[in-house]
């Protein structure tokens, strides 16, 4: 699947394990190299969630909003390269998290503009 990204095509891919060794530490990642979001493609299992599902979704827009951040330039050139707040693990959760109720409120609000 193919998305924009302020106007730079991204590629979303769901692989597992075995295809990509980088999910070992992750659930998933933005490349900013190849603008690839990867996101693994979770088998069920006595040990995993109930709803896979959310759990994908709730890792795409986590990975979609750092992929904002590096369209926006943000992820590079904040104060300290590898810690800044643009690469902040628990900040980008929270906009994942948040992202839909805020997107809600503002459609309820008639808020939006059509772009």
């Amino acid at each position: 699947m193919k998305i924009n990204i302020l106007g730079s095509e991204w590629n979303i891919e769901h692989k597992s394990k075995s295809e990509d060794p980088q999910l070992e530490n992750c659930d998933g990642y933005a490349d900013y190299s190849t603008k690839t979001i990867i996101v693994e493609d979770f088998i069920p299992d006595e040990d995993s969630l109930a709803n896979l599902k959310i759990h994908s979704q709730k890792i795409l827009r986590h990975e979609i909003v750092h992929a904002f951040l590096f369209e926006s330039g943000l992820a590079e050139n904040a104060f300290v390269p590898y810690s800044s707040w643009a690469k902040n693990e628990e900040m980008i959760d929270w906009f994942a998290f948040q992202g839909p109720k805020i997107y809600k409120a503002w459609r309820d609000a008639n808020a939006l503009q059509e772009v």
